[in-house]
């Protein structure tokens, strides 16, 4: 339930801060960019045994300006992706002999998988100079998606995205910039179906934007 209500109040604000601002001509884009991200769950923070899974991640980004917050620019990012994911299970214990077609199952899961998740994500991101050219900037998003393939650990069909981001964006142009950061992403589908195990990983992300005003 509460991440329900987290999803909720996430969709409601974006949804009133568009109604609010774009009167005042606020939300056009501000710039464009791409973004590449790579991921796993084998890391110094998550590292199940139970399974394999790599995700690479490709981002198409549009920036809107929001405003400040105490020396902080906010930033709404939309971020329409692709997901590939390679993915295995590895223990097979983990089908329980007590599931309906369980030796099907297994066989299934063990056997390694090219995923496809597509997903429309939505980051709210607070950025600020600390050197000439230079931006940290702290990234939040929550998306919704749909994932082609079952596996042992989340249903196929409909799903959610969670992403955590800590980069650094460098000014090489007027109009460019470049980045690099770490991020913490999630999948899961709220129970919404059965499995929900879903996937935590670690990884790294680069990206390039370009500024349109």
């Amino acid at each position: 339930m509460r991440n329900i209500f987290l999803t909720i109040s996430f969709i409601f604000t974006v949804s009133f801060l568009s109604a609010q601002e774009t009167k005042k001509g606020i939300l056009n884009i501000k710039k464009i960019g791409f973004l590449y991200n790579y991921a796993n769950e084998d890391n110094i923070l998550f590292d199940d045994l139970d399974y394999t899974y790599a995700t690479y991640i490709y981002k198409l980004q549009a920036f809107y300006d929001l405003g400040t917050w105490k020396n902080w620019g906010i930033e709404l990012i939309v971020q329409p992706q692709i997901q590939i994911i390679k993915h295995q299970l590895t223990n097979i214990h983990f089908v329980l002999p007590s599931e309906e077609d369980y030796k099907n199952k297994r066989t299934e899961f063990t056997t390694p998988k090219t995923i496809r998740l597509y997903a429309f994500e939505l980051g709210f991101a607070l950025k600020r100079e600390i050197f000439k050219n230079l931006d940290v900037r702290i990234t939040a998003g929550l998306g919704v998606a749909k994932i082609e393939t079952r596996t042992e650990r989340l249903a196929k069909g409909f799903t959610f995205i969670e992403n955590g981001s800590l980069g650094l964006s460098y000014k090489t142009t007027k109009k460019t910039a470049l980045y690099i950061g770490s991020n913490i992403g999630h999948v899961s589908n709220l129970d919404f179906k059965t499995p929900n195990n879903g996937y935590t990983f670690l990884g790294f992300e680069v990206g390039i934007t370009y500024l349109l005003k």
